[in-house]
């Protein structure tokens, strides 16, 4: 029994003709929406390239890019099809190639899909770049001087500022690396030259933070040195100091940031995943209602669309003893082939009479 079975007359034919050419249409400019949403998230991620470590972040918005345009050139292609079926004449010349691109239309379906799960899973991948990414970038904030490098004070100081964030994983984080360069020390000091000893790695660490760890909210001007010195500020208590540095992390807030982003371009998707869909059904209705017309001189004859000939659980098993018989095939060819080989391999023998 077919699946999704319709009956439909000329004036049925001819509506949904209509309304999908007008879908169609729909969905290049849905397909322009995600080409733009994936333009819109590279840009984004490449203002940040200097703090992630790697460049698989750019698979999901280079997908999107990619199915983009796939789906303007899809649907556009679809739009011009249902337009020429309203004239047999015209639709004749698409017949033949109907049932590969409702197949190609079927992969884009499935790959569409695979974007869309990408997008809301693509956090934990995320993750891992921006905590290695954000670790390469401090270590290379006090190299103002050096070529390549000397943007990265600038970058991680606007990051922070923008996002209202310290560190990677907390304002902690800056105690462990020698954010100061060497530039700016007095190796005359005696107190330099004792935290240089004091350390195996002979760097200079400090329990401060860069001025861009502040929270302009803070009540009194900012401590940003010694910091966890209570003795060193008037009525201070470092634990109890909510306002006076920034307490979130900057790979927690660029996670949340890009995942959130992310997550809301998937949902997009999803919605012009089930449109296509919807497309993709109509239009094998109407190749089958065009195809079973039993009089093609009679335009107002009756006809019959469906989606598949037959149910799904025999399309399926009919689609996997094809499978079984292609394998079977290539298996008798790939015997035939060595037995030609060996065959070809063996020299006759050759006797001499004297």
């Amino acid at each position: 029994m077919a699946l999704l079975k319709v009956k439909f007359n000329q004036k049925k034919r001819v509506k949904l003709a209509q309304g999908l050419w007008l879908m169609n249409w729909l969905s290049v400019f849905a397909g322009i929406l995600v080409f733009s949403m994936g333009l819109f998230l590279k840009i984004e991620l490449r203002k940040r390239s200097e703090v992630m470590d790697n460049s698989e972040s750019h698979f999901v918005p280079n997908s999107l890019i990619i199915m983009g345009i796939l789906s303007c050139a899809f649907n556009g292609f679809a739009g011009k099809i249902c337009y020429d079926s309203l004239d047999p004449a015209k639709f004749a010349k698409w017949k033949p190639l109907l049932k590969p691109y409702l197949a190609l239309c079927f992969i884009f379906n499935i790959l569409i899909f695979f974007v869309a799960l990408i997008c809301f899973l693509m956090r934990g991948s995320l993750d891992s770049t921006l905590a290695q990414g954000l670790k390469n970038g401090m270590k290379f904030y006090r190299d103002t001087d050096t070529p390549g490098r000397c943007f990265m004070k600038k970058t991680i100081d606007m990051l922070q500022i923008e996002f209202k964030c310290c560190g990677n994983n907390g304002y902690k984080d800056w105690f462990e690396i020698q954010w100061i360069s060497n530039r700016y020390l007095d190796f005359s000091s005696k107190e330099v030259k004792d935290r240089i000893k004091s350390n195996v790695d002979g760097r200079y660490l400090v329990d401060g933070v860069p001025f861009s760890c502040c929270n302009p909210s803070s009540p009194r001007p900012c401590i940003q040195y010694q910091v966890t010195n209570n003795s060193a500020h008037y009525s201070y208590d470092y634990q109890t100091e909510e306002l006076n540095l920034w307490r979130r992390g900057c790979r927690e807030a660029l996670l949340n940031y890009y995942s959130g982003m992310m997550s809301s371009m998937g949902a997009v998707t999803l919605l012009v995943w089930l449109f296509e869909m919807s497309v993709m059904i109509g239009l094998r209705l109407l190749h089958t209602s065009l195809e079973s017309v039993t009089n093609p001189e009679d335009p107002e004859c009756e006809s019959e669309g469906w989606v598949l000939e037959n149910s799904l659980k025999d399309t399926f098993k009919s689609a996997l003893e094809n499978l079984k018989k292609l394998g079977k095939f290539n298996r008798v060819n790939a015997g035939a082939e060595g037995a030609e080989g060996e065959e070809g391999g063996k020299t006759p023998a050759i006797t001499t009479v004297s």
